[in-house]
């Protein structure tokens, strides 16, 4: 039998390669940073969600291996039948405090954490209004979900308005936004959708992913840049970026949602707890934040500078202000390209192209970080020149 599936998915599989889709992962020989060892050599990172450059922190690895020691490798168990440590509900008590939330709840990814979130809060009588741009995890969420299924075009608050006057007779409305997206850097316009969903008596849930750490006051992400946290029900957001790199994710909420959860979400019950060693690096993590202003400021200062400098060689780069700077090329296989011309000059970045983002709409999405020098920015901008006179050449 299998001989018949593996050809078809030789099949499917060159039918990707030949289109220019294919993925291949480059092999790190290093830890994360904003320089980089791969087969080829050393190389600017310039892909990385590592936002204020604090994945190979040395406070921070050194509370990981102090955690090693105080509280052990795993938890070999979810989190109801032996899984919960202090450090675990510390870990949930900062968060809440962090992003001015009543209760948090911690997960083994974000991913996880979306996925748990719609199931058990709404069922055939409810509806969920998505934005159309939502990270994957989100759209799996809501698939499990017996809710009616409405989306609104990206940042559209007029099509917004239209989907919640048709859910009008739903028992819950939950409106669901990234607070960040991340193939774009767009912001979500959350002032707005708050006040949509006071219009129309909705909960608003933001995954805040790439904002959380950097954004807003203190860090605190986009409803505290948007001055909406107390008018937010549910942030999701993950502990794998900005907040160390590692991985884990969380639901900080309303105390009854984060209750409920508790006892239903299924991605919390059937999961191993988040390890110790983890939880307990975040929280240095949250440490480091609280004196973070200068990362902050220089990752600011990293991104205007790159956008500018690309900007002004004729890039084409979508609008924003944040670290994630979309360089848009168009074509899958041209994308696919530039990136190794890239790595051949020694910078790291990544073809995206569909599924990921629409066909036609292939970029190469440069993340910008805390740790990169101006002269790293200079450098990649001069690599990118290279680049693309050699696939005019």
């Amino acid at each position: 039998m299998y001989e018949n599936v593996r050809n078809d998915l030789q099949k499917t599989l060159d039918e990707i390669k030949d289109a220019g889709l294919f993925k291949p992962e480059r092999v790190i020989s290093t830890p994360q940073s904003a320089s980089v060892s791969v087969p080829s050599g050393d190389v600017l990172n310039f892909c990385a969600n590592n936002y204020l450059g604090l994945a190979d922190h040395p406070e921070v690895i050194a509370a990981a291996k102090d955690a090693l020691d105080r509280w052990g490798y795993g938890m070999a168990s979810v989190r109801f039948i032996c899984g919960t440590q202090d450090v675990h509900k510390e870990l949930e008590g900062r968060l809440s405090a962090f992003l001015g939330q009543e209760d948090t709840i911690l997960y083994s990814s974000c991913f996880d954490a979306n996925g748990g979130v719609f199931e058990t809060l709404l069922d055939a009588e409810d509806a969920v209004i998505s934005d159309a741009l939502n990270h994957a995890s989100i759209i799996d969420g809501i698939r499990l979900s017996k809710a009616a299924r409405f989306r609104y075009a990206n940042r559209d608050m007029a099509d917004l308005e239209a989907k919640l006057k048709e859910a009008s007779g739903a028992r819950r409305r939950l409106i669901v936004t990234d607070g960040v997206f991340s193939m774009d850097g767009y912001i979500a316009p959350l002032q707005e959708i708050c006040d949509l969903a006071d219009r129309y008596d909705a909960m608003v849930m933001v995954d805040d992913s790439h904002a959380v750490g950097f954004t807003g006051p203190g860090g605190a992400g986009t409803p505290a840049l948007h001055g909406v946290s107390d008018r937010v029900d549910i942030i999701t957001g993950t502990l794998g970026k900005a907040l160390g790199g590692a991985s884990g994710g969380y639901v900080a909420a309303r105390a009854e949602i984060v209750a409920l959860l508790r006892q239903r979400s299924r991605p919390y019950l059937f999961s191993n707890s988040l390890a110790p060693v983890i939880a307990a690096a975040s929280l240095k993590v949250l440490d480091l934040l609280e004196s973070a202003g200068d990362l902050r400021e220089k990752l600011a200062a990293n991104t205007t500078l790159f956008r500018t400098r690309m900007t002004d060689e004729g890039f084409e780069i979508l609008p924003g202000e944040h670290p994630i700077a979309p360089v848009m090329i168009g074509d899958a296989a041209e994308a696919a390209r530039m990136a190794e011309l890239l790595l051949e000059r020694g910078v790291y970045v990544i073809g995206f192209s569909y599924p990921v983002v629409p066909m036609g709409a292939a970029r190469i999405r440069v993340q910008l970080s805390a740790a990169h020098s101006t002269e790293d920015i200079e450098k990649t901008v001069a690599a990118f020149v290279e680049a693309r006179a050699a696939m005019k050449a």
